[in-house]
């Protein structure tokens, strides 16, 4: 199966890569980095002046600390965190368990969700769509539930009825589609066509 490391030969780059875009909210200092990556302090700040120099991340002074962030106006920022997210975590999981799922369709994380953020009441953080083994997929997501400490939001439909839905511009799958996200599976171009071409 792909992985990041068929990408980046550095084993602490990717670590680091795993960890912020995993976190994108959030702001490290050395000493956490090590212990978040479980890697030696001068490798990990070799690294960190790697990508400081790409420009990937960015660093700010508070105290005595210096803090490391990623950098939103990185060139590549949305093509690493889309490389990141599939190749980690659930992204990952769903992936390698794919065909234990079913037969999936589409999967689609959204934009908050890959934030880190709380959605609201009923927005959806990830859609699945195709023909699902329901035990499977609801085991996997109380795992992530228990790894995130909350609920995930999550929808499931067949490939019929989402069609179906996006034909009649249903107003739930056009909140889902008309927000920012992330394919974990499918193509994002074929995710959208029919209710595209269904609007002419």
């Amino acid at each position: 199966m792909a992985d990041l490391r068929d990408l980046i030969v550095s084993r602490v780059r990717v670590k680091m890569l795993e960890l912020f875009y995993n976190n994108p909210e959030e702001m490290y200092y050395v000493r956490q980095i090590t212990r978040e990556i479980k890697e030696e302090i001068n490798a990990v700040r070799r690294e960190l002046d790697r990508l400081l120099g790409t420009g990937l991340l960015k660093s700010e002074q508070r105290g005595n600390r210096l803090y490391y962030s990623l950098n939103p106006r990185y060139l590549y920022y949305q093509e690493l965190q889309q490389i990141v997210i599939k190749a980690t975590g659930l992204g990952q999981k769903i992936r390698r368990l794919r065909r234990k799922l079913g037969d999936l369709k589409f999967v689609m994380f959204s934009g908050k969700f890959i934030k880190g953020l709380v959605p609201t009441k009923d927005e959806v953080e990830v859609l699945i769509i195709g023909d699902v083994v329901l035990p499977e997929l609801q085991a996997l997501m109380k795992e992530e539930e228990k790894r995130l400490g909350r609920e995930v939001n999550y929808a499931v439909f067949d490939k019929e009825e989402f069609e179906f839905r996006k034909a009649r511009r249903d107003p739930f799958v056009m909140e889902i589609l008309y927000r920012t996200r992330i394919m974990i599976i499918g193509d994002e171009a074929e995710f959208t066509h029919r209710e595209q071409q269904q609007s002419l």
